[in-house]
């Protein structure tokens, strides 16, 4: 699922080669994907407001 969703690291002359890289996702009962958000920086977080407003308007 993370190359499916670009969330691991896939640059070979990366330090974390093949690590996963901080990602959010929401899924909806029956399995569907309804938000994505990959962060390129590790230390950056997703905005709560951002989240209220995937969860709603999925």
């Amino acid at each position: 699922m993370l190359p499916a969703y670009g969330a691991m690291q896939t640059d070979q002359a990366s330090p974390v080669f093949r690590y996963a890289k901080r990602a959010y996702f929401i899924v909806d009962k029956t399995g569907t994907v309804k938000f994505v958000k990959v962060m390129d920086n590790p230390l950056d977080l997703l905005d709560p407001a951002e989240v209220l407003k995937a969860v709603k308007a999925s």
